[in-house]
Order: structure tokens, then sequence, then C-alpha cells
């Protein structure tokens, strides 16, 4: 697995730039002013806001988000729920990105951004009350290593909370897909195998919920902001992966779950 799809040369600045000519005031920001522009995932903020529902988000839960590029959830989870939240992402550009964004929110002391590899998390056992992870398991193929090391790092008890594109009824995925332009680094699982995979590995399921509808998003890239995340990431690539997306959706080739998992000890 590489970060490869995904580096951006000057991200950090070109998120600057964006943000500005959008009319924020880049001494000043919320993190709605940051909402387009750090929530990379289907379904954008109120996606985050669901799922922080779903565990019962709440002060001082130290929360691991594994996949969080921007760190949008991870800032989201500290202003509005209280949580301390460590992100880990595989792409430099993004954590670079994300640790200016934090800081200019006044976040350090709560939010933390680390260069890391999901599948070799370096955090002690049972470090962890809540794993969450929004769109970050798709170019993964060793899924049974990932949810492995999700268990391995939250207490008994602990919280896995995740919000996924799956394989739907109908194959093959048309591509290009946001996080991959073939099937070489596409590794998308059924439903019901992902559940079946993350049960086997120690976790016992509290809720599996559908939000294929929810977070769809738009079909074409005439409607995506400037200062969107998708459009400042995947650029002139954006319409044709917008297009592909929605075939996939309204045709059953890909479906999108949230879940709630507690670790068995």
């Amino acid at each position: 697995m590489t970060g490869s799809h995904w580096e951006r040369e000057h991200l950090a600045e070109a998120v600057l730039a964006a943000l500005a000519a959008a009319g924020k005031d880049l001494d000043a920001l919320t993190v709605d002013d940051l909402a387009v522009t750090d929530q990379f995932h289907g379904g954008g903020k109120a996606a985050t806001l669901r799922l922080a529902k779903l565990f019962g988000a709440g002060p001082g839960q130290r929360v691991l988000d594994v996949g969080g590029g921007l760190g949008g959830p991870a800032r989201t989870l500290a202003v509005e729920f209280g949580c301390r939240v460590t992100v880990v992402d595989l792409t430099e550009s993004f954590v670079r990105a994300a640790r200016l964004l934090t800081a200019r929110l006044g976040l350090d002391d709560r939010v933390s951004h680390h260069v890391g590899d999901a599948l070799d998390l370096r955090f002690d056992a049972g470090a962890f009350d809540v794993v969450w992870t929004q769109n970050s398991g798709m170019n993964i193929a060793d899924k049974e290593r990932l949810y492995a090391g999700f268990h391995r790092v939250l207490r008994p008890g602990g919280l896995l909370a995740l919000q996924e594109p799956m394989a739907g009824p109908a194959q093959p995925p048309i591509f290009p897909l946001m996080w991959a332009s073939d099937a070489s680094t596409s590794f998308l699982r059924a439903p019901d195998d992902l559940r079946a995979l993350i049960t086997r590995t120690g976790f016992a399921e509290r809720a599996w919920q559908d939000v294929t509808a929810e977070t769809a998003g738009p079909a074409a890239a005439d409607s995506v902001p400037a200062h969107s995340a998708q459009r400042l990431i995947m650029s002139q690539a954006l319409d044709a992966i917008l297009q592909a997306n929605h075939r996939n959706r309204a045709e059953g080739r890909m479906v999108s779950v949230q879940a709630l998992f507690a670790r068995r000890p």
C-alpha cells in the first residue's frame, strides 16, 4: 500500500489559498468554515456527525482516526464532542495540511496528526477507547491485518466506528473511483464478507446501517465548490470520477455502510 495516488505537492498552500478565495478569514477559521474543504469522504460533515452520534462521542474519549486525511472529522470530534483525537494517515501532504489547519484552529492540545501506515499502527495495546475510520480501507487488500491492528490498539470493550464503501451486488465497479483509477488498487469487499471478517477478528457488532443514499454526493463536478477537498485533490479528474460514482451507486455496484463494533476481550 502506498500514498502515491493521494500525494499532492503544496497541498497545504493550495488549501489556504482556496479558503481565502472563498472568503474565509484565515485567522479566525472554524470547523464549519472548513467543512467543505476538510471532510474528504462520502456525505461530508453530516456523515461525520452521524457516525459520531452512532458511537456516542463524548468528552475525554481517546480516539484513533485511521486514514484521517485533512483532519476534518478529528477536529469535529474535538470541538463538538470533546474527544482527544490522534490521526494517522499515509500521505505526507495530507498530514502537513492537516497540522496547519489544526494549528490555525488552536486545537494542537486536542488533535495530533502523524504520518503512518494503517497496517502498522505504532501505538501501545489498549491505548484507545475508539478507533474511527471513514472511507479509508478501499486501497487496503489485507483487511484481516487491518482489523486485527484495530483490535490490538483498542482497550477491551472499546469501540470501532467505521464508514466504508463496499462492493454492491452488481460487479465489477466502474472506474475511475475517488481512490483508484483502475482495479489494481481498489479492494472493496461485499458487506456480508466484511461484516463476518470484522466479527472473526474479535469484535461484536452493535450497529450496521446502509448509508448509500446519504453519502452518494453529486453526479457532476459543476456543483462542487472550488475550495472542496474533492476539487483541490482530484482536480481535472473529478468529473469522470463523479460520473462513475453515480453509476456505481445507481446500478448497485457500490454501497456505503456505517457500522459500530465493540472489541471483545
